[in-house]
């Protein structure tokens, strides 16, 4: 029930111990929140396309049983998903798409939603296990969207720029 929680937050904690350490990477916490969170999609974004075969996570097949059923083409939907995580993932690493990465993370985690409240109801199993308790998964999909937002820098503040010393506003004034 844990195991996703934990590869996010380890990961975190990780990148920003790292930053505290000197490597100017992950000296702000928003980047390391981005690493850590593109850490968990690799691993998540991949059992989309594991295999039954495979037993130490999660695969394909589980995840299809997950579908509600006014979804259509649930195997492609399972597809679709893990390659918007892998490439969300990416994004979140590169700088320069991390906000329309984070974003579109956060709608992508609001819409995979009702997967899980039904994999819940509905008693489906992943990989032999219970799936996640309501309880949990709420919470826990709240702290993935909002780490997500936060990655991106959704409602940061940001710096305001430095007045003008008076000298330099009169000379504009008078076209010098």
């Amino acid at each position: 029930m844990f195991d996703t929680l934990l590869l996010l937050l380890g990961p975190l904690l990780g990148f920003r111990l790292l930053g505290a350490l000197g490597v100017r990477r992950f000296a702000d916490w928003r980047v390391a929140a981005g690493h850590g969170l593109a850490f968990m999609l690799v691993f998540t974004g991949a059992a989309h396309f594991v295999p039954g075969s495979v037993t130490v996570m999660p695969g394909h097949d589980d995840m299809v049983a997950m579908v509600p059923p006014f979804v259509p083409f649930p195997h492609l939907a399972v597809y679709a998903t893990g390659v918007l995580e892998l490439l969300g993932a990416l994004g979140l690493v590169v700088g320069r798409t991390r906000l329309a990465a984070g974003v579109g993370l956060a709608v992508l985690f609001v819409l995979m939603l009702p997967a899980n409240i039904y994999a819940d109801l509905e008693d489906v199993s992943l990989n032999g296990d219970p799936a996640t308790p309501l309880w949990f998964r709420i919470p826990e999909q709240v702290v993935f969207i909002a780490v997500a937002l936060g990655a991106a820098g959704v409602g940061a503040k940001r710096a305001e720029p430095a007045p003008v010393g008076a000298d330099a506003a009169e000379r504009a004034a008078a076209g010098r």
